[in-house]
C-alpha cells in the first residue's frame, strides 16, 4: 500500500484505464470508490469486487452522512472536465488531486515496469506479454486497456516484481512512468490535439525509448514501421539499448511467416544469438504476428524462457473488443473491434480476410473525434474500401465542436467502393438492419470504432437469428 494515497476516489471509474487502477488500489489494500456518468458492466464488476460505485457525479460522493470528507486522494482522467462537481469539491476540501498518469506512477514506482506504447497494438501486445510472464511463473502485476479473454480482467496485483503497463501516449502518460523495459509497436500521427504536431509526438516516442537506458533497461522497437525505424536510430544514437524486430532484413529479431493456421499464423523468430522460436497464434492477422514478436522479445529480456514464450502465446485468445467474436447466426459470424485509426482498420480488415475465406466482409464503422476524422478522412475511406459492404455512422465526438470535413457523410463519400456498396446511416437504430440486409450466409459482419458501436452486435445477432428462423419455418 502507498500510505500517502490513503483512501482514493476515482472520477470516471468506469473507463478502461481507471477501472484497472481501481482494482489495483483495492488489491493493495486501499479503500476505493468512484463515479461514472452512466452505468456499465465495468461498474457492476467493480461493485462485485467490493469497490463502491456511483452513477452520475455529485460532490456529496466525497462526504459521509455527517459531512466529513471520506477520502485523501481524488484521481481523474484527462476526459473529466475541470468543472466536474467532485473535482470542484476535492479542490475546495484541499484533497490531493492526481491525474491518471500520476496515480499510475504511485502504484507502479516500486516495481520493474514494462511499458507498452505505440499508435496501434498496445492492448494486444500488453496482453500477450502478460500471458508469457504468467506462463513463466513470474506472476506480474498488470494494467491493460481491455479485459483479457482468459481472466476477464484488465488488472491484477501480482506477487512478482514486474508490472506490465499499457502506456498511453495520448496525454503524455508514457513519459512519466519509471519504465525499465519498453515496447514501441509503431509511430504514426495521432492524438495531435494534444501533441500539436507529428514532430513533437515523434520526439516524445524517442524520449520514451531512450529513457529506458537507465539501470540496464532496454526498448523493443518495430522497424517494419517507418516511424519505428526512425525512432530506433535516434534512440540508439542516444545510447539506448534498442532491440528491433520485423520482417525486415535489418531487424535484430527477424520474422519468417510460415503458414496460415486456421485463422491464426505460424511463424518463426530468428534471434541475434542464432536461436529460433517457432510460434503459433490463435488470433488472425500479420499485425498480431508483430505484436506477438514484440511481446516475446520483451519477455525474454525480463527472464522468460523460449518455451514460456511459445506456450504462452499459443494460449492467447485475444482481448475484449480486439477482433472479438460475438456469435454467429444464419451462417454469418459477427465480430467487434476497437479499430479507430486508418492503419488499425486496414490491419483488422486484412486479418478478417484470413477468417472469412470466400465470404464477404460487411462492416459498420463509427469514427471517433472530429479532429481525427477530418485529418484522416481519405485514409479512412481507403482502409474501409477493403470491405465489400460498408455502413458509416455519424462521428462519435461527445462534447466536441464540429470541424469542417469531419462528418460521417464526408467520410462515407471517401470510401473507395462503388454505388450502393457504401452508405451513410445517421440513425443508430437503423444500422443493425442495414448490416443484416447486406449480408448472406458465409459472410462476416464487423462493427468497428472506439465508441459504443459494439453494443449493436446483440441486435445484429437477433435479427440474423430471426431471419434464419423465418427462412426455415
Amino acid at each position: 500500500m502507498n500510505a500517502r494515497l490513503g483512501r482514493v476516489f476515482i472520477v470516471g471509474i468506469g473507463g478502461a484505464g481507471m477501472s484497472a487502477l481501481a482494482r489495483l488500489l483495492k488489491a493493495q489494500g486501499h479503500e476505493v470508490a468512484g463515479s461514472d456518468a452512466k452505468d456499465s458492466k465495468r461498474l457492476t464488476a467493480l461493485a462485485a469486487e467490493g469497490i463502491q460505485t456511483f452513477v452520475g457525479h455529485s460532490a456529496s460522493h466525497l462526504f459521509d452522512e455527517s459531512g466529513v470528507v471520506r477520502f485523501e486522494t481524488v484521481a481523474a482522467s484527462t476526459a473529466v472536465p475541470d468543472n466536474n462537481p467532485e473535482m470542484s469539491a476535492a479542490r475546495e476540501a484541499g484533497l490531493s488531486i492526481l491525474s491518471r498518469a500520476q496515480l499510475l506512477c504511485a502504484i507502479t514506482d516500486a516495481s520493474v515496469v514494462a511499458s507498452v506504447a505505440g499508435t496501434h497494438g498496445k492492448t494486444t501486445t500488453t496482453s500477450m506479454l502478460t500471458m508469457i510472464l504468467q506462463e513463466a511463473g513470474l506472476d506480474p502485476s498488470f494494467a491493460i486497456g481491455s479485459e483479457l479473454n482468459e481472466s476477464g480482467s484488465n488488472a491484477h496485483s501480482g506477487a512478482g516484481d514486474i508490472f506490465v503497463v499499457e502506456a498511453d501516449e495520448s496525454d503524455g502518460t508514457f513519459l512519466v512512468l519509471n519504465t525499465f523495459a519498453s515496447i514501441v509497436t509503431n509511430v504514426e500521427p495521432d492524438h495531435l490535439n494534444y501533441w500539436e504536431s507529428f514532430e513533437r509526438l515523434e520526439q516524445a516516442f524517442v524520449d520514451f525509448a531512450a529513457g529506458t537506458r537507465r539501470k540496464d533497461g532496454f526498448s523493443v522497437v518495430c522497424v517494419d514501421d517507418a516511424g519505428g525505424k526512425v525512432l530506433a536510430a535516434k534512440a540508439k544514437a542516444l545510447g539506448a539499448d534498442i532491440r528491433t524486430y520485423g520482417q525486415s532484413a535489418e531487424a535484430d529479431y527477424r520474422i519468417e511467416l510460415e503458414q496460415l493456421d486456421g485463422g491464426g499464423w505460424a511463424f518463426a523468430v530468428n534471434a541475434p544469438d542464432g536461436t529460433r522460436l517457432s510460434i503459433t497464434l490463435r488470433v488472425p492477422g500479420v499485425h498480431n504476428v508483430l505484436n506477438a514478436t514484440a511481446a516475446a522479445i520483451c519477455a525474454l529480456g525480463l527472464g522468460a524462457s523460449g518455451s514460456d514464450v511459445v506456450h504462452g502465446l499459443s494460449q492467447f485468445s485475444g482481448t475484449r473488443r480486439r477482433f472479438d467474436f460475438k456469435g454467429s447466426a444464419d451462417g454469418i459470424r459477427v465480430f467487434d473491434d476497437y479499430a479507430h485509426h486508418p492503419t488499425e482498420i486496414e490491419a483488422t480488415l486484412r486479418a478478417a480476410r484470413d477468417v472469412v475465406g470466400d465470404g464477404r466482409l460487411v462492416v459498420a464503422f463509427q469514427a471517433h473525434h472530429y479532429y481525427r476524422t477530418a485529418l484522416f478522412s481519405r485514409e479512412f475511406g481507403a482502409a474501409l474500401g477493403l470491405a465489400d459492404e460498408v455502413v458509416v455512422l455519424e462521428v462519435f465526438a461527445p462534447g466536441e465542436e464540429f470541424i469542417a470535413g469531419s462528418s460521417g457523410q464526408t467520410l462515407a463519400d471517401n470510401v473507395t467502393l462503388s454505388g450502393d456498396h457504401v452508405v451513410f446511416e445517421p440513425s443508430w437504430s437503423a444500422v443493425p438492419q442495414q448490416l443484416v440486409d447486406r449480408s448472406q450466409p458465409g459472410d462476416v459482419i464487423m462493427t468497428l470504432g472506439a465508441g459504443e458501436i459494439g453494443m449493436l452486435c446483440t441486435e445484429i445477432l437477433e435479427l440474423l437469428s430471426q431471419r434464419e428462423h423465418n427462412r426455415d419455418s
